[in-house]
């Protein structure tokens, strides 16, 4: 027999928990089905040929890791992260700065070329853009880094959670003009 803590019977726990009408689990609550139409309609729209996602950085939990000195140092972090087969359809190299487009805004990140991401999506990490008037972290300043809610479209909300849409966002990468 495994030694171990005896806590004494399970006691059910669940239905006090659940807040919900039926004072069940809801798989399909009537919020999300009503949303149902809108989701089979936008599968029916063109597919965009690239959506910008977000990403984390270990040296990088959000932003206020940018203004520390120890942390801050080395390579750059805040690059987009392109398919090799986007970026060769593009003309775009490892390295090179690239522009980034959507509907809402334009933003330029170095390219990282890499096979870690499925071809049609890139990604930009998130918590960067220490360029904005009124940014008060002075080393963060120096490596700014590029803004991803710049691409983002603060109208656009994901009706049953009323939450921005902070990924999947149709972007063109180019060269800088």
């Amino acid at each position: 027999r495994a030694p171990g803590i005896d806590l004494g019977p399970l006691q059910p726990r669940l239905p006090d928990l659940l807040r919900t009408p039926s004072g069940r689990i809801e798989l399909a609550p009537p919020a999300l089905l009503q949303e149902l139409p809108a989701l089979w309609a936008d599968l029916d729209s063109p597919e965009p040929e690239l959506v910008v996602i977000g990403r984390r950085d270990v040296r990088s939990n959000n932003s206020w890791m940018h203004n520390l000195p120890t942390l801050a140092k080395g390579p750059e972090r805040c690059t987009l992260m392109m398919h090799p087969d986007d970026a060769a359809a593009r003309g775009l190299r490892d390295g090179q700065m690239v522009q980034v487009r959507s509907t809402s805004g334009c933003v330029q990140a170095p390219l990282q070329v890499t096979d870690n991401l499925r071809r049609g999506v890139v990604s930009l990490p998130h918590g960067w853009g220490h360029d904005q008037p009124g940014t008060a972290m002075t080393l963060a300043a120096q490596r700014p880094g590029a803004n991803l809610n710049a691409l983002l479209d603060d109208a656009v909300l994901d009706h049953p959670s009323g939450n921005a849409v902070l990924a999947g966002v149709p972007v063109e990468v180019t060269a800088p003009s």
